[in-house]
């Protein structure tokens, strides 16, 4: 699945980059709506996010894609690739991880996926 965001000035930090916390509340986001149109009888809560490492700085005006890769299945979890592209410069992600997914009922315990 892709989605694309615009960096508004909203969005940054106090010294005029995109601020991390934002980027990644839209990376789960991304990526539980793909998870949700995969498993969509399923209630899915992240568990895990993989390596934070953000690769350029990222500033306002700037169209980021947000593109999510289902690439694994458990038997309650389901594990997203998600990549972070400026629109502009093209190739090379400006941030990259994995996002895990679990599913859980009412309770909020796990049950199984499928």
């Amino acid at each position: 699945m892709e989605s694309h965001r615009l960096v508004l000035p909203g969005d940054l930090n106090q010294y005029g980059f995109l601020f991390g916390g934002r980027l990644l509340a839209w990376v789960d986001e991304a990526s539980w709506i793909a998870a949700s149109l995969d498993y969509p009888e399923r209630q899915l809560v992240t568990v895990a996010m993989d390596t934070v490492e953000f690769h350029h700085s990222v500033r306002t005006g700037t169209i980021l894609r947000i593109t999510s890769t289902h690439v694994r299945e458990g038997t309650t979890s389901a594990t997203y690739a998600v990549e972070v592209i400026d629109e502009k410069t093209g190739p090379g992600a400006i941030f990259s991880t994995n996002v895990t997914f679990v599913a859980v009922d009412n309770q909020g315990n796990k049950r199984p996926i499928r």
